[in-house]
């Protein structure tokens, strides 16, 4: 049996927490992917607990507790400054929407409860002195570095559809492979992807757009027909065949959706349709269409000063990054370059502003926020100097 004896600062300072469920004579373990990313000697963000205990024998045990899933059996204890999720082994059945256990059923048995988990690398627990327990071999695939789901993957993209994103999530996230009889079922069932919302498929369509290894995932999301299931990617294979050859994987999510616009070849007038059919924030779709469009003008003609000043510092910066993972030539130190050394960044760094016309005799309207705006062309170009005295020379010329 694996022991891990140097466990992190994460794992020491929840030890209290099994040791009292231990005490009371319940059973009780660390679970999941916190068990499976300190045996990778990845960073653990948090973790899980299940034990034998009743979501009430746990509730008895700790002084502050939340009832966060108890119908479920989860309960999350407030202990010492941090909160835990504490978790009742359980067995489930009945997935009508593919997504969720119409019955959980409490039992005494560990195995049981691992018996449900989704893949082997995932279904390992680990107990107050460090010892792994491990039933489905997630050991050895962690060493093959392979994805395999416990049991039948059938039996378990049936359970929770959700899990064939979760596939290619992890591949993209840990660098796996992933095991013949496992992505042969993603293929036998893809069309179930249908029945989960789009937010959860969101979420991890962005987690492996931004692995280290998204271009390998993505070519498995293809290959198994996910991508059929999605929004907007139905019958655009051959377009997004291009991503998995892209020089380098997107680091942040407006150059994931970007880049996914621009292989789609979609037109700018569809990107806020598209972009709302997959559930994004109206700011997301915003700075995703501001690229574009920079992206566009800089592949027609080198942008003129008052261009990069309308684009701005974010939109450059992105607009970069997206031209570099697609490998497209741009003089971006250049571009970069020129950006700074403009005489000012944003409109409320202009010297004056539309009170300021008024006081030299001009009436509000239309007339104003024309020459309000030919007055910051002119200082973005460099055609006047971005003070009041300069721009009141300038209005006397005009008069």
């Amino acid at each position: 049996m694996i022991k891990i004896d140097n466990l992190p600062n994460i794992f020491t300072k929840a030890m209290p927490v099994l040791q009292r469920l231990e005490d009371a004579g319940f059973e009780a373990y660390f679970v999941g992917g916190s068990v499976r990313d300190v045996l990778l000697d990845r960073h653990v963000h948090d973790i899980d607990i299940t034990t034998s205990a009743y979501p009430e024998e746990v509730k008895e045990l700790f002084e502050k507790s939340i009832d966060t899933g108890i119908k479920h059996g989860t309960v999350t204890v407030l202990y010492e400054g941090e909160s835990y999720e504490i978790t009742t082994f359980r067995t489930e059945s009945g997935y009508q929407d593919f997504r969720r256990p119409d019955h959980v059923t409490f039992v005494q048995n560990l195995d049981e409860d691992l018996k449900r988990r989704d893949f082997t690398i995932n279904a390992l627990a680990m107990d107050i002195r460090g010892q792994i327990i491990d039933l489905f071999n997630g050991v050895e695939d962690l060493k093959k570095r392979v994805i395999r789901a416990v049991g039948n993957p059938e039996t378990r993209f049936h359970e929770d559809a959700l899990r064939m994103m979760r596939v290619v999530r992890f591949m993209s996230q840990l660098e796996f492979k992933l095991e013949e009889k496992t992505e042969r079922a993603i293929k036998d069932n893809h069309e179930l992807l249908k029945k989960i919302s789009i937010e959860r498929i969101r979420e991890e369509f962005v987690k492996m757009g931004l692995g280290s290894h998204s271009r390998q995932a993505f070519q498995v999301f293809l290959d198994t027909q996910l991508s059929e299931d999605v929004p907007n990617f139905a019958g655009k294979k051959d377009l997004l065949s291009v991503y998995p050859k892209l020089q380098f994987s997107p680091t942040m999510e407006t150059s994931l959706w970007s880049i996914i616009i621009i292989l789609l070849k979609m037109p700018n007038e569809s990107i806020g349709k598209f972009m709302r059919a997959w559930k994004n924030s109206n700011a997301m779709t915003e700075k995703v269409e501001r690229i574009i469009n920079l992206f566009d003008l800089i592949s027609e003609h080198a942008p003129t000063d008052y261009e990069l000043f309308q684009a701005g510092e974010e939109t450059l910066i992105n607009t970069i990054d997206v031209a570099h993972i697609l490998g497209q030539p741009i003089s971006s130190e250049a571009l970069v370059d020129r950006y700074m050394a403009l005489p000012i960044k944003k409109s409320s760094e202009l010297a004056i502003d539309g009170r300021f016309l008024i006081e030299q005799g001009m009436r509000p309207g239309a007339k104003l926020g024309e020459t309000l705006n030919n007055i910051r062309k002119l200082v973005v170009s460099s055609e006047i100097e971005n003070t009041q005295e300069a721009i009141e020379v300038y209005l006397d010329e005009l008069k």
